[in-house]
């Protein structure tokens, strides 16, 4: 017991360590009532794009479709328990030689591949399971308009917030086709949603030749 404490305060495993007792400490909060699960999904504002680069960043790398907390927590989670495994099996390397400096930083870049891969195999599972109606949303909001909230939106990242009829708003996974790329605060056209990713296609939008051709 007394091994495995030394190797969660080691190098590289104390990186992920405090990232651990930061999410136990934020899902304790949820249980509590004090906090809302999908807190950074919704804390981008139209004046804000923490969340939407959180979100952007994930959904680029595959880990999109779930609840941004859901898919960080997962792949600190997993990160730690690689590098701890990693850390026991070559002992602590404070105050060691350069070769065991150089296993554990090793360790450290192994503890990040392989949490991704296996928070995208949970993330990919975690989408089928989701509500029906929340699956079924994508079809419903083909047609509307939504607004940019990340630095860029392209065929490889991006988020932007699309309003509701009660007033509401959220934050969705939105890529470009080709070449063509918006910039914050640029509004899109979306016309067409890929359930498998859970990212929508989006297109350039111009209202003011929209109105023109209704007239």
């Amino acid at each position: 017991m007394r091994g495995l404490l030394e190797a969660s305060l080691s190098f590289p495993t104390v990186l992920f360590s405090v990232l651990l007792l930061v999410v136990a400490g934020y899902w304790l909060f949820v249980i509590l009532g004090a906090v809302e699960a999908d807190v950074l999904d919704g804390a981008a504002g139209p004046d804000s794009r923490s969340a939407g680069g959180f979100g952007g960043a994930l959904g680029a790398v595959g880990l999109g479709g779930v609840p941004v907390t859901v898919a960080l927590s997962l792949l600190i989670a997993v990160a730690w328990f690689v590098s701890l495994v990693g850390t026991v099996l070559i002992g602590s390397p404070a105050g060691s030689s350069p070769l065991m400096i150089a296993l554990a930083l090793v360790i450290l870049v192994a503890a990040v591949i392989i949490a991704w891969g296996v928070t995208s195999a949970i993330v990919m599972g975690l989408r089928r399971l989701l509500p029906a109606e929340r699956r079924s949303r994508g079809a419903d909001v083909v047609g509307r308009t939504c607004v940019v909230r990340t630095g860029r939106v392209d065929s490889a990242f991006g988020q932007a917030e699309i309003s509701g009829g009660d007033g509401s708003s959220s934050l969705i996974e939105v890529r470009t086709i080709g070449e063509e790329r918006l910039s914050a605060g640029s509004t899109a056209l979306i016309f067409d949603y890929d359930s498998e990713s859970g990212v929508y296609r989006v297109t350039p939008f111009d209202s003011a030749s929209d109105h023109g051709s209704s007239a």
